[in-house]
């Protein structure tokens, strides 16, 4: 007579199995889905802006229009950063210059600070780039029946936990 039989192991889906050990096997899961779905955002933002019209801008750049963009205020690349949690600056600035080279972004200095603004282009482009994100994104997750609060939820852990990885990054460089 043999004993209640066990339930079978449940299958990690993860991207480097020698770092799910048993203990962090989930924190092993998530990260695989930070890491798939970074490259789906990423890939998505690229093929929007292009739909926009702008083929050329990398990831970086767009969400640096994005920012510059938000709430129509000026902005210091040290604010941009800031915002994005971008640790080295000089791709913030690169992204700045390219950005005001293709006419949506409009620099202006106010004493030895350097300050930035959407250009009219600018903003038109991401009007555009907000068109079709309703158009291809945001049905998408209206049919997943995710409510906003619940997104909002997701949204707050997400930023939530980067604090975990930042202050993993300080230790580790400490280290």
């Amino acid at each position: 007579m043999s004993g209640p039989a066990e339930a079978p192991a449940r299958t990690r889906i993860v991207s480097s199995e020698h770092l799910a050990a048993d203990s962090v096997a989930e924190l092993s899961e998530f990260e695989y889905g930070l890491i798939i779905a970074q490259n789906a955002f990423t890939r998505w933002t690229l093929r929007c802006m292009a739909a926009a019209g702008y083929a050329d801008l990398g990831a970086l750049d767009i969400l640096v229009l994005h920012s510059v963009n938000h709430r129509d205020r000026h902005k210091r690349a040290a604010d941009i950063c800031f915002v994005l949690n971008v640790e080295d600056t000089h791709t913030v600035t690169y992204s700045l210059r390219k950005l005001e080279k293709l006419g949506l972004v409009d620099r202006s200095r106010r004493g030895k600070e350097t300050f930035f603004a959407a250009s009219a282009r600018g903003r038109a482009a991401c009007t555009r780039y907000r068109e079709i994100r309703e158009t291809c994104l945001v049905a998408s997750f209206s049919a997943l029946g995710l409510e906003a609060d619940a997104l909002g939820g997701l949204a707050r852990e997400l930023r939530a936990i980067s604090g975990f990885y930042d202050q993993a990054a300080r230790a580790a460089a400490s280290l």
